[in-house]
This record gives structure tokens, sequence and C-alpha cells, in this order.
């Protein structure tokens, strides 16, 4: 598969995180194979999540195709970007279709990126989550690999203004050890394990933060369960409402 236009995505990338000095820290990037499919499955807490958890597999040279929803595809900018990264359009009334591209996407070696909460958590923990992840990683015999992205919500999120040139900004990636999952491995229990995966990614990349809000007013960042002031998951408005 040719790439033209994902290298220059990320040498721009790259130089936009050293102007703005950002202090970005990966952890577990040697869990990324160098060669062969993979499943990447990340938390999901802002609109500049692709860009980072595709960071975590720079090391093992890797260019990760996400899975994202069609409508940014078809984006003036956004489309011609996307499509030329080779990343694949998620059309919700045709789902088969983008789960069909995904899999021969991963028995032709590729690494494919997906966010399993399917939409940004508000409370910053891990929603409850699509089966998709689990069922790609295991429908084309290829690892799993749990991630967590904690500080991107500080940059751009659901529900809150962009502060894109915010710097000095400490963004962590947590790629945590692979897993192969069974074929008729039972698809509740393996999503409830790559749950529990994720949240313990995401709840040392929490604990081990090398920052904290400036006060009352900048708590917004952080879980209620951290003290911080944003939703709880019972009360997160990206959560379905159950009647």
């Amino acid at each position: 598969m040719s790439d033209y236009v994902y290298p220059p995505v990320i040498a721009a990338a790259k130089l936009m995180f050293r102007l703005l000095d950002m202090k970005i820290t990966v952890i577990g990037a040697e869990n990324v194979p160098r060669e062969g499919g993979a499943v990447l499955a990340s938390n999901h807490v802002s609109y500049l999540d692709f860009i980072f958890a595709g960071l975590g597999a720079q090391e093992s040279r890797r260019l990760v195709r996400f899975m994202a929803k069609q409508e940014i595809f078809e984006h003036s900018i956004g489309g011609p970007l996307m499509r030329g990264m080779h990343h694949i359009p998620v059309d919700r009334d045709f789902g088969i279709g983008s789960y069909k591209a995904a899999l021969s996407a991963l028995k032709a070696g590729e690494v494919v990126g997906i966010f399993p909460e399917a939409t940004i958590s508000q409370s910053f923990t891990v929603k409850d989550m699509k089966s998709g992840a689990a069922r790609l990683a295991a429908g084309a015999g290829v690892p799993l690999i749990p991630v967590a992205l904690w500080g991107t919500q500080r940059l751009w999120t659901k529900g809150r203004p962009r502060t894109l040139t915010r710097r000095h900004t400490p963004i962590t990636i947590i790629v945590g050890e692979p897993w192969r999952i069974e074929r008729r491995a039972d698809q509740n229990e393996t999503n409830a394990e790559l749950r529990a995966r994720m949240s313990a990614l995401l709840d040392r990349a929490q604990r081990e933060y090398p920052d904290s809000p400036a006060g009352p007013e900048d708590s917004w960042w952080l879980p209620a369960h951290l003290g911080g002031s944003a939703p709880t998951p019972t009360t997160d408005p990206s959560e379905p409402t159950i009647p």
C-alpha cells in the first residue's frame, strides 16, 4: 500500500508538538508488533486521539489505519487526508461493509485503530464499549492491543472550546500488552476484559500524570472520582439514556 500522504502528516504533527513544547510520554511502544496485523483499541477523550494513538506505533514504524465515521471522509479538507492515509470509513447504516474493510486490512498485515466506546467519554472514564475491536482481532487472528490516552482532552474535547495552541501540555500514551482472542470466545466476556484492561491503563496514566488543575475552574478535565468536575459516568451526556 503506497503512502504519500501519511508521512508528511506525521511530520507536520511532530513539528506542532515541538513548537508547542508538548511533554509527550509513550509507555509500552514495544508492544506494537513491527510486522503483521494488529488491532489497537484506545479510549476516547478528545477529537485528536487518533493522532496520539497513532504516535504510540511510531517506534515500531507502523502506520495505523483508523476506523472513523463516514462524515469525516465527506469533509472538504479532512476527507482527502483521511482517504490519503487509508483510514477506514464507518457507515453506521452499513456496518458490515466497514467491518469487512477493516478485516481485509488486518489480514493484509495492517494495524487498525479503533475507539470501542464509539464516542468521546465526557466523564473521562472508559464507557461501555462496542464489540467490534474484539471481533476484528478474533476474526483476523491478530493481537488486540489496549491503549490509554490522557491529557489530550485538555486540547480539544466535546463540549469545550479548542485550545490547540496550548503550550507545555503533558500527554500520556500507554500501550498495553498484546492479547490474542480465540475465535469462539464469548463476546461479552472478551468485551468486559478489554474494558478492564483499558481502564487499568487509564488509571495508571491518570495516577502518574505530571500535572494537576490550576484551580477549581480548571478541574473540568479531571474525572469526578479523582476530585474533578467532569460528569460522573451516570451523568455523562455521551452515555445512552436507558428508559
